[in-house]
């Protein structure tokens, strides 16, 4: 299955997604706070001055904190905003996202694969499958890059494969989702995601629900930081 999507904001995005990891992602905005929009990345110390009646949901990538931020004065940290004024509730996600961008970062400096191959027409053994890290919703939010495709393909199980490439759809940023398109993957399926030299392994969740459940679970960076 091939899924073309555009590369509207990749070129300079990705200069400032390779040189240092997000801390965190935006993953709703109500509002008109300017220099803020959805399923953009954020790092820590921007400030994000909203509007008495502006709402900002914010997903923490390392501490899996999910901040849903009403009329205030924020300051993104590493794992939490600092909130001046408004109100602010936050609640405790699952998700793997550290762990993921170790992964990429060890592929990516390898320059190999992070697991091993299985040969045509063998079953695949309980080592070659072992995922690196775990994704908690069945549709994925992927990173693009300009001029690389994305494959997901199903390694416990056949015949399941997606191909993303940034070629004539309407993105938001850098990211495309899944769900707009109305697309899962199968619960507790193991997948390899491969970007360019970067090749990883991963499981999604056996609990795991379709649609725009909280971002940072579902969240598929290949990209690493320098």
């Amino acid at each position: 299955m091939r899924i073309a999507v555009a590369a509207i904001a990749l070129l300079a995005f990705a200069g400032r997604a390779s040189a240092q990891a997000p801390d965190a992602v935006i993953e709703d905005v109500k509002g008109s706070s300017p220099g803020v929009e959805m399923m953009d990345y954020v790092f820590a110390g921007k400030v994000i001055k909203l509007g008495a009646k502006d709402t900002i949901v914010l997903s923490y990538l390392k501490s899996c904190q999910r901040e849903t931020i009403t009329g205030a004065t924020v300051t993104v940290g590493a794992e939490q905003s600092d909130v001046q004024g408004g109100t602010v509730n936050r609640e405790q996600t699952l998700c793997d996202a550290g762990k993921m961008q170790l992964t990429v970062e060890l592929a990516s400096k390898s320059g190999a694969m992070v697991f091993r191959d299985v040969p045509k027409n063998a079953k695949p053994s309980p080592l070659s499958l072992r995922p690196q890290f775990t994704l908690y919703g069945l549709s994925p939010v992927v990173e693009l890059k300009t001029g690389t495709a994305v494959v997901i393909e199903r390694m416990d199980r056949p015949g399941e494969r997606y191909e993303l490439t940034p070629d004539g759809r309407k993105m938001r940023g850098a990211l495309y989702d899944f769900a707009d398109d109305d697309k899962a993957l199968a619960r507790a399926g193991v997948y390899r995601a491969t970007m360019g030299s970067v090749q990883v392994l991963f499981q999604v969740d056996p609990e795991a629900k379709p649609g725009r459940s909280p971002l940072a679970g579902r969240l598929l960076r290949l990209q690493a930081s320098n």
